[in-house]
């Protein structure tokens, strides 16, 4: 039988760097996974409230309030704001929030700068920004180099759950599905909830489960309880 036909891939440079830190990381940090579910009733009604009377380009996302959330957690458990220096980890005193984006040629992950000080509206102003200068080819260097954590959101796509890789030197990445209505148990009776899942790759040379399972715990709680991230 005659072999079906194949053609050749020839990856653009930014597809073939995507695939050698890819690599790098995978075969040099030895990833872990914790997930947790977040209810989202709370943050998605003062969202809802926050964009009434709003245009478009003036709403809140949701992704917002996860990297607001992130920042304060992350300010909390510092020891998964760190990059590697070689061999050496390195403890970063700025939150610097890379921002999974798509491109035509791959995925880029720019930072969001010192998110620890700014509030919801400056980083949702903020996010809008750095996606439009993402797309138009216009970052500033520090915006491509600085970042300190990554947040990988597909909540815009029928994705429940996923694993990310961590993007190197940082030391974790979290994945973060569609917020979604789902049958969940709420004193001993089955009813509907508005539902996130989370899932933070972690480098085993950095944290164990403990640090991570607390700082999860913890976003889960500024999450559910959202009143101290607008």
């Amino acid at each position: 039988m005659e072999k079906p036909g194949r053609t050749p891939v020839t990856f653009t440079p930014m597809r073939a760097a995507i695939s050698r830190r890819m690599v790098e990381s995978k075969s040099k940090a030895p990833h872990f996974y914790v997930s947790t579910d977040i209810e989202m009733e709370a943050v998605t009604a003062a969202n809802n409230k926050l964009n009434e009377g709003k245009s478009g380009d003036d709403r809140v996302t949701i992704t917002a309030w996860l990297v607001r959330a992130l920042a304060q957690s992350l300010a909390a458990a510092p020891a998964l704001n760190a990059v590697w220096s070689g061999e050496t980890l390195e403890r970063v005193d700025q939150i610097n929030i890379g921002i999974a984006i798509a491109i035509p040629d791959g995925l880029i992950a720019p930072a969001l700068l010192d998110c620890a000080r700014k509030d919801l509206a400056t980083i949702s102003a903020e996010l809008r920004d750095l996606v439009t200068r993402t797309k138009a080819n216009k970052l500033k260097p520090a915006e491509f180099s600085d970042a300190t954590f990554t947040l990988s959101n597909l909540g815009g796509f029928p994705v429940t759950q996923f694993t990310a890789i961590i993007t190197p030197p940082q030391v974790a990445i979290l994945a973060t599905g569609r917020s979604e209505q789902r049958a969940v148990v709420r004193d001993g009776a089955v009813v509907a909830r508005q539902m996130l899942t989370a899932t933070l790759s972690a480098d085993h040379r950095a944290v164990d489960g403990a640090l991570v399972a607390t700082f999860l715990g913890d976003l889960k709680s500024r999450l559910e309880t959202p009143e101290g991230l607008a």
